[in-house]
């Protein structure tokens, strides 16, 4: 593919960006957030359908909570993996208390959750934490 869109997380709109500069930090064309900068993003129940559908890249999406130990402990694996993966996937983060439409559509029953998509359709599945190698497998 030679581009590919991604939809920004601050103001929805969508973006077209050629293959070749998903891993230098492309900006929003509207207004000018971040895209893929090697760090998680928020998903929340108003921007997650605009996002899951339209972007093209996969996406894999961390189901946490505050208050949730293992959530905590895995944050900075998920960061990491974030790096790793800058330019060749969007991951991002949802609060499962914050955003209960989206935890109810995929089902949540226990955080962490770490689910890959592609275009909105999930692909694989991991519950518990784990480490940075084992997030970045999910993608291969």
């Amino acid at each position: 593919m030679d581009t590919h869109h991604l939809v920004c997380t601050h103001c929805g709109v969508t973006n077209r960006i050629p293959a070749a500069r998903l891993g230098h930090d492309p900006v929003c064309g509207r207004c000018q957030h971040e895209l893929l900068d090697g760090r998680p993003l928020t998903l929340t129940d108003a921007n997650a359908e605009a996002v899951l559908a339209g972007t093209t890249l996969p996406v894999l999406v961390d189901f946490w909570a505050p208050w949730c130990g293992p959530c905590q402990q895995m944050a900075p694996q998920f960061e990491a993996a974030a790096r790793q993966l800058k330019g060749r996937a969007l991951l991002v983060k949802v609060d499962s208390d914050q955003n209960p439409q989206l935890s109810r559509r995929f089902g949540i029953r226990s955080i962490p959750t770490l689910v890959r998509l592609e275009r909105g359709r999930e692909l694989r599945r991991q519950s518990g934490a784990v480490p940075a190698a084992q997030i970045v497998a999910l993608l291969d």
